[in-house]
């Protein structure tokens, strides 16, 4: 069993980025982590624990009986793995959709079916899935990662009304572009948007260990919404407060994708 004042955590995506980082945020206050990952081969201080694949049935199964062995429990799930991917909509192929739909919500799905049973069983635990600002505000020429990750946002709402009465609490988060390897995994035949993200993705002074400090602070203020970094806050303000601006400011961006493409 865990010790006394720690929680049971699992986080998936663990072996870079976010997952390494939520990894050894949890572990430096005192929880206990179980690092997960597709891979066994990770820098994770202390590796991964447990290969998950999380589009795989199997791999969930065999999580859920790791953690009902080590620790009879589990205190905070934590949906993390995903890939980046994208592409204006007539350049995003239907099986560039599949493939990140698959990952992206499937993955978190199987994930969360698999350990909700157990979370209603000792009526207690902590949904927190990762999705993206994507989820919330919706940039031209990621329309396959916006949908996806807006479905992880109404997913999380969803179980947060639904498991409530068990205990059971839900939060999403949703953080603007910041420095990670997540880009390794972009794919799509629309080379002119992956161009664009990556850069955006390089020129971030976010990191991920500030994203995940941000979480758990999110977590511990009760947060069902987390929006990590400034960057986020400020473009989520903007849809809701001004929408005429917003919109302008999405076409604009959108008209120079465009350009990028004809140039």
């Amino acid at each position: 069993m865990s010790a006394p004042g720690s929680r049971r955590v699992l986080v998936t995506g663990a072996a870079s980025g976010l997952g390494a980082a939520l990894t050894a945020a949890f572990r430096a206050r005192g929880d206990e982590v179980l690092a997960t990952d597709r891979v066994a081969d990770s820098s994770v201080e202390g590796g991964i624990d447990l290969v998950l694949d999380i589009t795989s049935d199997d791999d969930w199964a065999a999580a859920v009986d790791a953690v009902r062995e080590r620790w009879g429990g589990l205190d905070v799930l934590v949906n993390n793995a995903g890939v980046a991917g994208g592409g204006r909509v007539d350049r995003c192929t239907l099986e560039e959709w599949q493939w990140i739909t698959d990952i992206n919500l499937f993955g978190l799905v199987r994930g969360t079916r698999a350990f909700v049973p157990m979370l209603k069983e000792q009526r207690s635990g902590h949904l927190v899935n990762v999705a993206s600002l994507a989820g919330l505000v919706h940039p031209a020429g990621m329309g396959s990662y916006n949908a996806v990750k807006a479905a992880v946002v109404a997913f999380t709402e969803t179980c947060g009304h639904e498991l409530a009465s068990y205990g059971i609490r839900a939060s999403v988060v949703c953080p603007s572009y910041f420095r990670t390897n997540l880009m390794d995994s972009m794919q799509g035949s629309d080379e002119v948007v992956g161009r664009v993200v990556g850069g955006l993705v390089e020129r971030s002074r976010v990191t991920a260990d500030d994203i995940a400090s941000a979480v758990l602070a999110g977590m511990d203020a009760g947060e069902d919404v987390i929006v990590p970094d400034e960057a986020a806050r400020q473009a989520y303000f903007l849809k809701w407060a001004d929408r005429p601006a917003y919109d302008a400011v999405m076409r604009e961006q959108a008209a120079k994708l465009d350009a990028l493409g004809a140039s």
